[in-house]
């Protein structure tokens, strides 16, 4: 079976493609896997390292044909906010359980997700049933984690979390914690001296 074994960017690529693959966004971040196009051509995708496909992209075979990448549209939420600084609050818990998030000009999107959709609505915003290409934010990254096995994913996954959280809580924690670092500092400093 032929060997699709690198990728042209968007836009970086104008001849006809031999063949389409229409993949979801599970499917856009494999290393190695075999895949037929919408025409009938198979072939292995096998690259070094998983990259994140995104739609528009093409993966270019041995023998140089191109087979043009097509996000597949899945059933999606699509949540919307009273204002940016709501969809922010709603965007930190999300973030908070490490889920895949497209962020959109006046929402945000995530996978369908019963108790996700309860949650967010209990934080006050909407929600609206959508069918879409699927293209959250650090798409790269998780390509990356896809490569070691399911420990370093969970590692690499929970410290990016951690990284987020502090970030999104950055000014309010910041001003906190340094006031109690030195007067907890001061104290104990004191209390050494003595």
């Amino acid at each position: 079976m032929i060997r699709a074994t690198s990728v042209n960017p968007q836009h970086r690529w104008s001849e006809q493609p031999a063949d389409t693959v229409v993949l979801d966004f599970d499917d856009r971040h494999r290393r190695r896997m075999a895949m037929t196009g919408t025409r009938g051509l198979e072939f292995l995708l096998d690259l070094e390292n998983a990259i994140a496909l995104r739609g528009g992209d093409a993966l270019v075979l041995e023998d140089g044909r191109l087979i043009e990448v097509v996000a597949a549209p899945e059933p999606l939420l699509e949540i919307r906010g009273a204002d940016p600084h709501h969809l922010i609050r709603v965007a930190w818990h999300l973030g908070n359980r490490h889920l895949p998030t497209q962020i959109m000009k006046k929402g945000l999107r995530i996978r369908r997700d019963h108790v996700i959709e309860a949650m967010v609505k209990g934080l006050g915003a909407r929600v609206i049933e959508i069918e879409a290409p699927f293209d959250p934010e650090g798409g790269a990254y998780a390509g990356h984690a896809h490569e070691g096995d399911v420990a370093a994913h969970h590692h690499t996954g929970h410290d990016h979390g951690h990284h987020h959280h502090d970030h999104g809580d950055h000014h309010h924690h910041d001003e906190h914690c340094d006031h109690d670092h030195h007067h907890h500092h001061d104290h104990s400093h004191a209390h050494d001296h003595k």
